[in-house]
């Protein structure tokens, strides 16, 4: 009888030491393996773009831009927050400028990607005091409702010309995002003053032609002073900006060609933004009526930008166009140095 229980004994301790063997040799080849694996494969590569992680697809995103919708309006309820985990968040990249050269198109052109969200507004944050003296979490409540991993872009083009934004918006996010679009200095200068003799018109006011804007009557050499004339000084501006921010955070937009053929310079700024390539020709197309392009965000919804865009320019002294296109020069050149875009402009 003794005999029999010291057997079953034996055979109890061999078979769990068969198994705790056998465990052991399981975890040292697992831990091997992943050993091996970990320098060929690191985790990050594995995460994809950093404001995209695996929980919310893309195609979610598209599928509720609805809601997202219904937010901007305000017909949200406040249980549809919870439950989404919406959020308002400050913006992870600005549209800095510079007016005239094409913010409104680029914002609304890169709403077009599932991942971004955009201020309808222009906040006016960092360029006005009052707003700026509200504090950061007015500034947050100013942006709209978005999924934790969209990137929210907010646009004020004047902040570029402006001194005090730079130091404020690198107190805010000094590892921010910074685009700027440009076109080609006279031809934006034009535009500028034709903005505002709109107004003035419809207010039923005179304004002085642009020429006499445009050149000092005294000295019969560009007028500096002419704040059209200033702001595409496009190298000044961002002399300032790079004090604080490194060339590497700015992306420049050509406005020329985002006018006559977008998609290049939206997929430009997709990489820029890390983001993966999601707006294609489906979502641009051309609107012979209105001269520029329009934006199909599916099969239901398209939008073309307002009809103030694209507003017809008058007439300039050819002889003034060539004393501004000679006097820019010198600074598109540094532009282009600094930046390393070059323009095709004259």
């Amino acid at each position: 009888m003794l005999f029999k229980q010291q057997a079953l004994l034996r055979q109890k301790l061999f078979v769990l030491g068969s198994l705790a063997i056998g465990s052991l040799l399981y975890l040292v080849a697992r831990v091997g393996s992943l050993d091996r694996l970990q320098p060929i494969c690191p985790i990050e590569s594995r995460l994809g773009p950093p404001h995209l992680p695996e929980q919310i697809p893309l195609r979610t995103l598209q599928y509720k831009r609805g809601l997202l919708h219904e937010l901007r309006k305000g017909n949200a309820t406040k249980e549809q927050i919870r439950l989404h985990n919406l959020v308002q968040q400050l913006p992870r990249a600005i549209i800095i400028g510079v007016r005239k050269g094409g913010t409104r198109a680029l914002l609304e052109m890169l709403n077009l990607h599932p991942a971004v969200v955009k201020a309808s507004q222009e906040i006016h944050f960092f360029d006005n005091d009052q707003n700026y003296a509200r504090g950061i979490d007015w500034y947050r409540e100013k942006m709209p409702f978005s999924f934790p991993h969209q990137i929210t872009i907010e646009k004020s083009p004047a902040y570029f010309i402006t001194e005090e934004v730079p130091e404020r918006i690198f107190k805010m996010n000094s590892s921010i995002k910074l685009l700027i679009i440009v076109r080609e200095p006279t031809t934006r200068a034009v535009s500028d003053y034709t903005q505002v003799l709109e107004g003035k018109e419809r207010k039923n006011k005179t304004y002085h032609k642009f020429e006499k804007l445009a050149i000092d009557g005294n000295t019969c050499e560009v007028n500096t002073k002419y704040k059209a004339v200033r702001t595409s000084i496009y190298t000044k501006h961002l002399e300032r900006w790079l004090k604080y921010f490194p060339v590497e955070q700015f992306h420049i937009v050509d406005g020329d060609r985002l006018i006559t053929d977008p998609l290049p310079e939206l997929q430009l700024v997709e990489r820029f933004l890390n983001l993966p390539s999601r707006i294609s020709h489906y979502n641009l197309y051309f609107n012979a009526t209105r001269g520029f392009y329009c934006l199909r965000f599916n099969i239901v919804f398209n939008k073309c930008l307002a009809g103030s865009k694209g507003r017809i320019h008058p007439e300039v002294d050819p002889s003034v166009v060539a004393k501004l296109r000679k006097f820019f020069h010198p600074f598109n050149q540094k532009f282009y140095q600094i930046t390393g875009r070059t323009f095709n402009w004259p």
